[in-house]
């Protein structure tokens, strides 16, 4: 089987999987070690291209970035083995947690165990920031967006929008020049159509099945609105976790409050989806403190939604939870990478990636001193001179060894269990 040749690669996606701590922004940064320095799966460039593919698309960038390094070894069967190998981990945890909810003290939780882990994730961040600056940055032009983005990410970062417009704004400066054309040769991707009509087709059936089970009061219709929502939110959310979260809370915990929804149903059997909100606030604690994408919540919420009908039901609902969630997130950078590969060989495309790759620094810069903020740096404190030390020896490791990235986190763990 063609496959076979591939399992080294799936081993390392598996190990990444299980240690890959602290979002989106801490991923980069092991991937850079993991499948460029270490594997050489794909370069620097081509890493930093996908990450700005993706960071204008919706769904779940990290996931996305992964999926795509399987795409170009080995095409769609590899890419879906390597989504699978990723979410799975995490998206087990966190449907496994939906059972285990009312053992789990939501305020001491794995505390001692993951403390370090943000100043380790500030670590693989500082390292992948470092590397992609001598990539990305070379001129002044680069210079210049390189700054302005930096300033503007870590002032904005909370806005879902910043990245995808920072990143088409790049694209334009670097076009304000002509000396650039681009390389010939380069071979078309043939675009499967049918990765969008699925995407269109999923998107549309599931909201007209969704409100005619609520209008028609249908048994279960819990099922039809858990995928709805889910399949929506993977659909249309930009700015990763930090944005799906929020939404999540809005959907599941306030809306089913509201007095526009409680009159709709007012005359049905079956109920709205609702979840507690102390259980909602469990689960989007102990997603950041796993490894794996923070998406995997779609899992615990999924779990959460259906747990009044029983333990069956509910195991359908944290998979529904994490089919909706990451499907749409597939198909769409499926079939718009090879449409953004094809349109490459254009020199408008071609000139503003010097400008994307400049604002993707940025953001990576912004995001390191942004994620400083939440740790103890600067108080005298024994705590404070362990989180400097974490940050700076992750970043040396990372630098100037060899080291696995796996046992790094695996020390961090073993450090903050310690102390």
């Amino acid at each position: 089987m063609i496959l076979l040749r591939h399992i080294p690669f799936l081993k390392a996606v598996f190990l990444y999987s299980i240690s890959a701590f602290g979002g989106p922004q801490g991923h980069y940064g092991m991937m850079l070690k993991t499948f460029v320095h270490n594997r050489h799966d794909v370069d620097e460039h081509e890493l930093m291209e996908y990450n700005a593919f993706c960071q204008l698309l919706p769904g779940a960038s990290s996931t996305q970035v992964l999926t795509l390094i399987g795409f170009k070894r080995g095409g769609i069967p590899l890419a879906i083995l390597t989504l699978l190998i990723w979410v799975l981990p995490a998206c087990t945890l966190m449907s496994i947690f939906s059972f285990l909810l009312y053992y789990i003290d939501s305020k001491s939780w794995g505390m001692n165990l993951f403390q370090f882990v943000q100043p380790m994730a500030v670590g693989f961040l500082a390292y992948a920031s470092f590397k992609s600056f001598r990539v990305g940055v070379y001129n002044h032009i680069t210079q210049g967006i390189f700054i302005v983005s930096s300033i503007v990410t870590y002032v904005l970062f909370k806005s879902p929008w910043i990245f995808p417009v920072l990143i088409v704004l790049g694209g334009m400066v670097t076009n304000l020049s002509d000396k650039r054309i681009p390389q010939k040769g380069e071979q078309p991707k043939k675009i499967k159509w049918w990765n969008i009509w699925l995407f269109a087709i999923i998107f549309f059936a599931a909201g007209v099945f969704s409100e005619l089970a609520r209008k028609n009061d249908w048994p279960h219709r819990s099922v039809y609105n858990l995928f709805e929502n889910m399949y929506r939110f993977g659909s249309l959310v930009f700015g990763g976790g930090q944005v799906l979260i929020p939404m999540m809370y809005e959907q599941f915990v306030e809306r089913p409050t509201s007095a526009l929804v409680l009159r709709k149903n007012s005359d049905k059997k079956q109920s709205v989806i609702q979840i507690d909100r102390n259980d909602f606030y469990i689960g989007s604690g102990i997603v950041r403190a796993i490894p794996g994408p923070v998406f995997s919540v779609a899992s615990f919420t999924g779990g959460l939604a259906l747990k009044n009908k029983g333990p069956s039901w509910q195991m359908v609902g944290c998979l529904i939870g994490t089919i909706g969630i990451f499907l749409p997130s597939a198909l769409l950078v499926l079939f718009f990478f090879p449409i953004w590969h094809n349109l490459k060989r254009y020199v408008v495309v071609f000139r503003a990636m010097e400008g994307i790759n400049a604002v993707v620094v940025g953001i990576m810069v912004a995001s390191t001193f942004y994620m400083m903020r939440d740790i103890s740096l600067t108080e005298l404190k024994t705590l404070s001179l362990l989180n400097i030390g974490v940050i700076l020896s992750t970043w040396l490791l990372l630098t100037f060894t060899r080291l696995p990235s796996p046992v790094i986190v695996l020390v961090c763990l073993i450090l903050g269990w310690a102390f």
